[in-house]
């Protein structure tokens, strides 16, 4: 099996874990700041969130692999427990970073499936997704995530498999073959 040379790692800033980190201040830092993938918070330095949906999630980056998010009245379903769609964002985010932070700047991701398996859930409070990579190679990523409270209680566990490809227009051009097929 030939092997595979390391790659470079990226990395995503620390969050801070302030309060003030909220969706209300994500439209204001994306109009300040113009990187798509980081939206920084005026009022920290740090990320408040990638986009409007981790935005309103309230989601925190404590590293690539670790994200916490508050539990507040607009994440509770009509049964009054966490609504599933915020763990299951919750999972996919902390994924997507995960691996991102493996990947070279030309390559890009993209979810393809996520198994996830809700085993109890909370109603207030704060929670963390952790997630490692299993495995990687040149097309995907495996990722195991878990979902705690701040009790320790497991949550939710997942598996999610990703596709990782460079774009065509990224991609560099091979050198042309003599009628030999040598370069």
């Amino acid at each position: 099996m030939p092997r595979v040379p390391p790659r470079p790692s990226r990395t995503l800033e620390r969050v801070r874990d302030d309060p003030s980190s909220s969706a209300e201040a994500a439209p204001r830092a994306r109009a300040e700041h113009s990187d798509a993938r980081l939206v920084q918070d005026p009022r920290t330095g740090g990320p408040s969130s990638l986009d409007g949906v981790s935005g309103f999630m309230g989601l925190r980056w404590e590293d690539p692999q670790t994200v916490r998010m508050q539990i507040r009245p607009e994440l509770i379903n009509r049964g009054g427990l966490l609504s599933g769609v915020a763990t299951y964002a919750m999972v996919d985010y902390c994924m997507g970073s995960t691996l991102w932070a493996q990947t070279t700047p030309d390559e890009r991701i993209a979810t393809i499936n996520i198994s996830i398996n809700y085993i109890q859930t909370a109603t207030d409070g704060e929670v963390v997704c952790r997630t490692v990579l299993d495995r990687r190679n040149r097309t995907v990523g495996i990722m195991k995530s878990e979902v705690r409270d701040e009790d320790d209680r497991l949550l939710v566990t997942a598996v999610g498999i990703y596709s990782i490809r460079v774009p065509r227009e990224l991609r560099q051009a091979s050198p042309p073959s003599d009628a030999n097929g040598a370069r």
